[in-house]
């Protein structure tokens, strides 16, 4: 019993002393164990860099992947560049044939622009705008149905057309002839 008991006070004096040296009595590291060259990651090809994260501003006219060039959300533009006109469509991703998808989305115009660039889109092109930033925005209401701006078209159509047959029905008169020549 008695070695027994020197056993055991031993093995709880050797704790309590790691315990109380803590990490500073911890053993050295052991030295590199080199790799065998079969087992080593295979070195990085200085020509090719790691793909860029998807980019949350559009700074310049291109077509951009959704989700590989570009991150889905609320972008905003300021509008067409000075003396041009801004140009944006969003595009449905490739067809089993390769080809651009349909256009989900357009607009051609002179004023500042807010877009909602989808998750499920395949890409969003742009032409003559500002830079595009993302944004905390709402998205944009759904604009004009076409048969509704196709009837106000045709309403403002009749109307002119209306007041240019009242024209022709009143021509305006002659101007009267100057007063008083001798």
């Amino acid at each position: 019993m008695g070695l027994k008991l020197s056993i055991t006070v031993s093995a709880a004096l050797a704790l309590a002393g790691l315990v109380a040296a803590g990490p500073a009595a911890a053993e050295p590291a052991d030295p590199a164990i080199p790799v065998s060259p079969s087992l080593e990651a295979p070195p990085a090809d200085p020509g090719t860099a790691a793909p860029a994260a998807p980019a949350n501003v559009i700074d310049k006219d291109g077509t951009y992947k959704v989700g590989t060039d570009i991150l889905p959300g609320v972008y905003g533009s300021g509008g067409p560049l000075p003396e041009g006109t801004c140009s944006w469509r969003r595009i449905a991703g490739l067809t089993p044939e390769g080809e651009p998808g349909e256009t989900l989305d357009r607009a051609f115009t002179k004023q500042p622009q807010v877009v909602e660039i989808k998750a499920d889109d395949g890409y969003f092109k742009t032409t003559g705008c500002q830079t595009w930033q993302l944004t905390n925005q709402p998205p944009p209401g759904p604009g004009t149905h076409p048969m509704v701006a196709a009837l106000q078209w045709k309403l403002y159509l009749d109307t002119l057309n209306r007041n240019a047959a009242q024209y022709d029905a009143n021509p305006p008169q002659p101007a009267p002839p100057p007063a008083g020549t001798p």
